[in-house]
């Protein structure tokens, strides 16, 4: 029996048109290629849709979805992962039987093939979505590599020559099929972290060990102690990576690392300082799949979001974020810049260093070196005639007061400071030297933030807190009536830490007239933290206090992140 048409039976289950499909098939016939790949890239139709016509046209059942819990990774031994990311297949044995998931059912030679390679006579054709299929790919060959321990053990003894080709990055670091052990050691290593949901690596030397740490949520936790015979080999590996002089040990160096693991695109920025016992390398991982966070997802009460998505769309003025290294600060100031972002504002920043590229937004990379500073390059983008200003840190007195006259020329400038909480801004800033009247009438507000960690949805249990610790971060006995109080256990699914994800905690001050006079006397930070608690503001603790009753995160973490 001859096939169907594909174009007849995406007629019949989706709303595809005439027109589109004349014209599609216009391009075939000019272009060549298949006519559901063009629908799908004219957006006329989706892969679903093409996929569930395939179906029909072939006969064969379609699997939404491809588990990956009892998935039998045996193959990994014998197909190159190459060969199946290529032709967009996968073979899953299951107890009912053997099937091999593929996005393309037209590809019969390939197919063929794997089912030779495979010796899989009676395996059954499903399709499946591309990421599917992908996501499957990548689970199988990632549960199938040897731990770094095993790849430690493959080193040898002696300090060898580094292996320096197979050097550049292989697009996936899945894909490196590098025999090389300190090759295999360092792509674990990575896609390890990555999976951990880690920010940093650090490797540390020691006088008889190499420790290598991950920081996943805030916190530091060892992963793995080598042996120090490794040091140079490991340390190398990295700097070549980063494309940094491997030869130079005695200056601290910089260099940055973009690889693919799986399905993510991760940038790493690597740092490395001699100490005593060789050099210390940190790595900092980011993932730029996810992140841009929006404004609603960073953990702002429902009342405080919209105040500050208020503040954000000012016409002018200073909106300052404050708070301790690895805050979030740059985050938040990111989500309100993707908010206000559109065609009809100039928005420019300065910053250092760039995290993540924002389409339609200027940046510029603060640099040294060329005299490019905060306060040189603010200068001239005050002459870019823009409506928005991010200046990534006001350091210094210069930065702060070109920062000022910006906001009072008609500018929104957003900045970062580094103080304790919100009201201790304005005692930095008149500390360097800011006049107290350009500080109150610059200044719009100053938000406070910290990150706390999430209790894992897994495992987080109830209980019965004794008061004391409640007290401690200003819970009383009447306000969790009613409500669960949980902590953390650990499981599997958080590393056995009990926590798995961050959220943020905020106090914010708007500085009205009454909160401006007192400013011009006093610069106080304990007067002005008074007055805005008077006001109605949520400290960092109380707000931590309501996620403690919401059973986002516990006592322990908000007494961890706000004690003084």
């Amino acid at each position: 029996m001859a096939h169907r048409l594909i174009g007849e039976i995406l007629k019949e289950i989706c709303p595809l048109s005439d027109e589109a499909l004349a014209e599609a098939l216009q391009i075939q016939k000019e272009k060549g290629g298949r006519i559901g790949e063009i629908l799908i890239q004219k957006g006329a139709i989706v892969e679903a849709d093409l996929l569930k016509a395939l179906g029909i046209q072939f006969g064969l059942p379609l699997w939404p979805t491809i588990s990956t819990e009892d998935m039998d990774i045996d193959f990994t031994g014998h197909v190159p992962i190459q060969f199946l990311k290529k032709y967009k297949m996968v073979p899953i044995a299951t107890p009912d039987g053997a099937y091999i998931a593929v996005n393309d059912p037209m590809l019969f030679q390939p197919l063929d093939d794997l089912l030779l390679i495979l010796g899989w006579d009676g395996a059954k054709a499903v399709l499946a979505s591309h990421s599917a299929i992908l996501s499957a790919i990548n689970f199988a060959y990632d549960m199938s590599r040897d731990s770094p321990e095993q790849v430690i053990q493959d080193l040898p003894e002696e300090d060898t020559d580094l292996i320096i080709s197979a050097v550049e990055e292989t697009g996936d670091l899945l894909d490196d099929t590098s025999d090389a052990p300190i090759i295999k050691l360092v792509n674990l290593i990575l896609s390890q972290a990555v999976k951990a949901r880690a920010s940093d690596i650090h490797i540390e030397p020691y006088q008889n060990r190499i420790k290598i740490r991950y920081r996943v949520d805030g916190i530091l936790y060892d992963m793995l102690s080598a042996p120090k015979h490794i040091q140079s080999t490991l340390v190398s590996r990295v700097k070549i990576m980063a494309k940094l002089n491997i030869a130079e040990k005695r200056l601290p160096q910089d260099g940055r690392i973009e690889i693919r693991i799986g399905d993510k695109d991760v940038d790493i920025r690597v740092s490395t300082i001699p100490i005593a016992f060789g050099e210390r390398v940190v790595l900092r991982l980011l993932d730029k799949t996810n992140v841009l966070l929006k404004l609603s997802d960073l953990g702002m009460s429902e009342e405080g979001l919209g105040v500050f998505k208020g503040l954000i769309t000012s016409a002018h003025g200073i909106i300052l974020v404050t708070g301790p290294t690895g805050s979030g600060k740059t985050t938040t100031l990111y989500a309100a810049l993707s908010t206000i972002n559109n065609p009809d504002i100039n928005i420019i920043t300065i910053e250092d260093p760039i995290e993540y590229q924002i389409e339609g937004i200027g940046q510029i990379q603060v640099n040294p070196k060329i005299d490019l500073t905060f306060a040189n390059g603010l200068r001239s983008i005050v002459r870019q005639d823009p409506d928005v200003i991010l200046v990534g840190e006001i350091r210094d007195l210069e930065t702060a007061e070109i920062a000022i006259q910006a906001a009072l020329t008609g500018h929104l400038v957003f900045s970062t400071l580094h103080t304790n909480d919100s009201a201790s801004a304005v005692t930095r800033l008149i500390n360097m030297g800011v006049e107290h009247f350009l500080v109150s009438s610059s200044v719009i507000a100053i938000l406070a933030q910290r990150l706390v960690r999430r209790v894992c949805d897994e495992c987080k249990t109830g209980y019965i807190p004794d008061e004391e610790s409640l007290q401690n971060i200003g819970i009383t006995p009447e306000m969790y009536a009613g409500k669960t109080i949980y902590r953390a256990e650990g499981c599997q699914g958080c590393l056995n830490t009990g926590y798995k994800g961050r959220t943020g905690i905020f106090e914010l001050i708007v500085l009205d007239d009454a909160m401006k006079n007192l400013i011009l006397k006093t610069s106080d930070s304990n007067t002005i933290k008074r007055r805005a608690v008077r006001q109605g503001m949520t400290s960092l603790r109380q707000n931590g206090a309501s996620k403690v009753l919401n059973g986002i995160t516990t006592a322990e973490e908000v007494l961890r992140v706000t004690q003084k």
